[in-house]
């Protein structure tokens, strides 16, 4: 993991509200299509991070520009609810607006993970905001930080525990893990 910033560390310790995209970010980016199928490769590490957010009541929202019933079957397998989860949304600030006001978190308390164009009103906007190690060049230069992992190969599980670690929140949520099993 690349290091940290004093400062973007101090700005991690204020987040509430995680948003991922899918595609490029929880997958690889590719899509597997058949007659009547579409499948798509999603990382356990990355649902482990989900879980963990679960543990310490951390909501995680999903907006990706497209339908997918792969991605639905990702996240109800995931236990995130539906009404955090928006597909076939290409125009994502309206959607994390909505995200805002139903939780009523404000900017700073944000992170954000996208990887292309699509993305990019939502990182500008975000208190925090992230791009895996295979998102577009321009993208890469107006996030705050950049996984060394690629999406699809556990760029938010990066994410995520950079922010617990820095939340001081880690060994919480992995002692509640621990009770699970």
């Amino acid at each position: 993991m690349n290091s940290i910033s004093p400062a973007l560390k101090k700005r991690l310790k204020d987040i509430r509200l995680i948003i991922t995209d899918v595609d490029g970010v929880l997958t690889d980016g590719s899509f597997y299509i058949g007659k009547d199928t579409e499948i798509k490769r999603f990382h356990s590490k990355d649902g482990l991070a989900i879980v963990l957010l679960q543990l310490l009541e951390i909501p995680i929202a999903i907006i990706s520009g497209r339908y997918s019933e792969a991605t639905l079957a990702r996240t109800r397998a995931l236990r995130i609810p539906d009404d955090l989860v928006f597909q076939n949304n290409h125009i994502k600030i309206s959607s994390y607006k909505i995200l805002k006001t139903r939780l009523q978190i404000k900017d700073h308390e944000i992170a954000y993970i996208g990887d292309d164009f699509i993305d990019e009103p939502v990182l500008r906007q975000c208190g925090v905001s992230f791009a895996p190690a295979n998102a577009i060049s321009e993208i890469k230069a107006i996030v705050d930080y950049v996984t060394d992992a690629p999406g699809g190969s556990g760029a938010l599980r990066e994410m995520v525990d950079m922010i617990l670690h820095a939340q001081n929140r880690m060994n919480e949520a992995l002692k509640k893990l621990q009770g699970m099993y």
